[in-house]
């Protein structure tokens, strides 16, 4: 209430600007809209690359129904966990950034009545661990996210391949890209594979364009997110460390 009464006053205006400013977590609050925008990416381009990525399958690469039977039912499972990540980590870095707040040592300053407990200092420690568990998981995440963009990228290198030498070379047929080679069909799925120029026809269509581009757009968004995990590592760190050092100075008080 002081500290408000302050601020109708001219003269500590600008002493009470200040220290509310310095109160602010920049790091967490960094992280928290990084961390945002890096999950929605991931989220909702990836939700959408998968839904294409079946299309894709079920136009070109498999006539057979019960070739893609298992691929769909992955999709979906995908898309399931897909919505559980985006609430998990909406509700996780709210409670990050609330405790970035709590614990920012310009915080205590302006509020001298703050006191160093036993369970804040537990309750940092298992934000820690809890941080990077997830960024350790992330880490997998962003290195699976890598590989759809990989085999898109190998698709469109091979198009412009055929596309280079379709007028100086024979035996265009024998440049292909299979799906079963990389574990999305099984191998007696039937084509299972897209040769020549039917494959050049195949990547200049509208719906390998925009797969593409939602994979480049989830592998964006999960490396945003990993640097979000990391920053939040580093914030959440020197939180505990703050905390054990009012400890240290006596001002420390058990739950």
């Amino acid at each position: 209430m002081d500290l408000c009464l302050v601020c109708f006053n001219p003269v500590g205006c600008y002493e009470c600007c200040v220290k509310c400013l310095g109160g602010i977590p920049y790091a967490s609050l960094f992280a928290t809209l990084l961390c945002f925008t890096g999950v929605a990416l991931f989220c909702g381009c990836g939700h959408q690359a998968l839904t294409e990525t079946e299309r894709l399958i079920e136009t070109y690469f498999s006539r057979n129904l019960q070739d893609y039977t298992s691929l769909a039912y992955i999709i979906v499972y995908f898309q399931y966990i897909i919505y559980g990540t985006a609430s998990f980590f909406f509700l996780y870095c709210i409670i990050l950034l609330a405790e970035g707040f709590y614990t920012t040592s310009a915080v205590k300053e302006t509020f001298g009545n703050f006191r160093s407990t036993f369970c804040g200092r537990c309750l940092s420690t298992t934000f820690i661990a809890v941080t990077y568990l997830l960024a350790v998981i992330w880490l997998l995440v962003f290195a699976c996210a890598a590989l759809p963009v990989y085999i898109f990228y190998s698709m469109s290198s091979t198009c412009q391949t055929i596309t280079i030498l379709s007028e100086t070379s024979s035996g265009l047929n024998q440049l292909c890209v299979d799906a079963r080679q990389y574990g999305v069909l099984p191998w007696n799925a039937t084509p299972g594979k897209v040769c020549g120029m039917t494959l050049v026809a195949v990547c200049k269509t509208k719906e390998f364009d925009m797969t593409f581009d939602l994979y480049i757009a989830a592998f964006a968004g999960a490396g945003a997110t990993l640097v979000a995990l990391l920053t939040y590592m580093m914030s959440t760190t020197y939180n505990f460390a703050v905390l054990k050092f009012l400890g240290r100075q006596g001002i420390c008080t058990r739950c």
